[in-house]
């Protein structure tokens, strides 16, 4: 996910991972049938949308594609998704700013670039 993608709201961040999914493992779904669980009631709605700002047209006709249904369970139902929400993140905090080293010796720099034997 992009630094863009990072400040979507919840709802397009859930139809961005059923995408994703769709767009990733195209050759294994695109001729069979499919089940999206979903503990956001808001994908249903949106797949029945008719106007739609550009983004999620262009997402609702690509996912036009497949043969799949969304299929809404409850939060405390849904408990694989509640544990991988619980897993720490190593990425979480990427798109913080990082601090630069401004006093950072140039004579270093080349130590990296060129191993002395």
């Amino acid at each position: 996910m992009n630094q863009a993608e990072a400040n979507y709201t919840t709802t397009k961040k859930e139809m961005l991972a059923v995408v994703y999914a769709f767009e990733n493992f195209c050759s294994y779904l695109i001729m069979n049938k499919s089940i999206v669980y979903t503990d956001h009631s808001a994908l249903k709605y949106l797949f029945a949308k008719k106007d739609a700002k550009a983004r999620l047209l262009r997402w609702i006709l690509l996912l036009q594609e497949f043969n799949f249904n969304v299929i809404d369970t409850r939060g405390a139902e849904n408990y694989a998704a509640d544990h991988l929400s619980c897993l720490e993140n190593p990425y979480k905090n990427i798109f913080d700013p990082k601090e630069i080293n401004e006093t950072f010796p140039l004579e270093s720099l080349n130590k990296f670039a060129h191993k002395d034997p």
